[in-house]
């Protein structure tokens, strides 16, 4: 079995409260770090510890805390970015529900080495039964002494609010959070100034994924070194997988970074094996806007060595031959999946998704989308298969924020490991009720 730093008490009766949280442990970060350490020594202990953040982009966690404007005189914000709204996403969700005070104490621990008094959970707006979670391990820490003024009897204070957005995926993106938290329309900023600089009412802020800051709690109490044990090389500490689509065992997951994806993916430890028997054909690792990867290519790298779940080993090759372990959303594809299909399903919700602020992605989406409708309903053209790689060209690289290219990069991996599939779905016509007719009576 694996080492778990962030489930270890999921099955544990009344974990979602204090009392049992409490007696299995918790808070313990929170006592170390506000009554022997220096706020300057809790960010030190993440930066050694190596953790890269949780929600998708990867970029270490300590490095970004220090980038935060110290010197400015503004109060200084934490936002826990828990709009989870990536197709195929869904770990944060589960550590919420089940959880709640885990991501407390990590916002507690965390807004106290930022020097944060004020901090947010901006939440998606889906998850309204996990509002009224949060909002009473919230409570309940208020009421212990863990929130409030003068926390543990120190200097220190800290008021934590919830806030549930409107079910707007761009929202995830942290400049567009920030202007969601603060009343307006979800559009993501240009930048600089980064949220560091001017981020929450043009105050320095730190934007963190939920499975981040829960991972600050095991990082305090164990040092930073001893997490940094656990993974290889710069993938550091354990890491929470949603794993769904054509597997025996599908859910959440908290693997050792470093395990051989197909030991993630055969194993009966995780994901049991293919579905019925079936054969392997695709996988998606790290959510829908990462590249695809066929079954030939998922489980060796461009080296010819053993794909391993961490960010460099799946990322070997680059795009031709590589992908992404982005936030964890582990989708996986049988024989009888059609990637037209998948891909079609995909470009309907980044089309949907898109704020509209940059052209290429306004455009861009719908065109992506019309293509793919017309290749799976049958009436499509040779030509719309390089038009489908054209339009995603024309995406990224070309927008404000990252949908642009969360949109453009399945399209290009889907049309470049399977594009005989694309090209067979161009060349069907579509039948006319008539001969549909003809065809039944015979």
């Amino acid at each position: 079995m694996g080492k778990k730093l962030l489930l270890e008490h999921i099955n544990e009766p009344g974990i979602q409260s204090f009392e049992v949280y409490r007696k299995k442990g918790g808070y313990a970060s929170v006592e170390k770090a506000l009554k022997s350490m220096k706020p300057d020594e809790v960010t030190e202990e993440v930066k050694r510890s190596g953790l890269r953040g949780r929600g998708g982009a990867g970029f270490p966690t300590g490095m970004k805390w220090t980038f935060l404007d110290r010197r400015s005189e503004k109060p200084r914000y934490l936002v826990c970015n828990a709009d989870e709204s990536e197709p195929g996403t869904f770990k944060d969700r589960y550590l919420m529900e089940h959880l709640p005070h885990l991501l407390v104490e990590g916002m507690i621990t965390s807004s106290y080495a930022l020097g944060a008094k004020t901090s947010y959970i901006y939440i998606r707006g889906e998850y309204m039964y996990i509002v009224r979670i949060l909002e009473k391990a919230i409570e309940e820490a208020y009421a212990n002494g863990f929130l409030g003024k003068n926390i543990l009897g120190t200097d220190y204070s800290l008021d934590l609010y919830v806030h549930p957005g409107a079910g707007a995926y761009i929202c995830g993106e942290e400049t567009a959070l920030l202007e969601s938290l603060e009343g307006k329309r979800g559009n993501p900023r240009l930048k600089p100034p980064f949220p560091a600089i001017a981020g929450l009412y043009a105050c320095p802020t730190v934007v963190n994924n939920v499975e981040t800051i829960a991972a600050v709690v095991p990082i305090i109490n164990i040092g930073g070194d001893e997490y940094a044990k656990i993974g290889v090389g710069k993938s550091t500490g354990t890491k929470l997988i949603s794993a769904s689509g054509h597997i025996n065992k599908p859910g959440v997951y908290e693997i050792e970074l470093g395990i051989p994806v197909e030991e993630f993916i055969f194993s009966d430890e995780y994901c049991g094996g293919i579905w019925k028997d079936r054969r392997l054909k695709a996988v998606v690792a790290g959510g829908s806007s990462v590249p695809i990867l066929p079954a030939d290519l998922i489980f060796t790298t461009a080296k010819g060595e053993p794909r391993l779940m961490t960010y460099e080993s799946l990322a070997d090759g680059g795009f031709a031959t590589g992908t992404m372990l982005g936030s964890g959303g582990f989708i996986v594809m049988d024989e009888t999946a059609s990637i037209v299909e998948n891909l079609y399903t995909f470009s309907r919700f980044y089309h949907h998704e898109s704020c509209g602020q940059c052209s290429p992605c306004r455009e861009g989406t719908g065109w992506l989308e019309k293509i793919l409708h017309r290749l799976r309903e049958g009436h499509g053209k040779k030509e719309d298969v390089d038009l489908l790689v054209s339009v995603a060209k024309n995406i990224e690289g070309k927008t404000i924020c990252p949908l642009g290219e969360a949109a453009a990069w399945p399209v290009a991996s889907a049309v470049k490991h399977f594009r005989k599939e694309f090209e067979e779905a161009a060349a069907r016509l579509q039948l006319s009720a008539v001969q549909k007719a003809e065809l039944a009576t015979h």
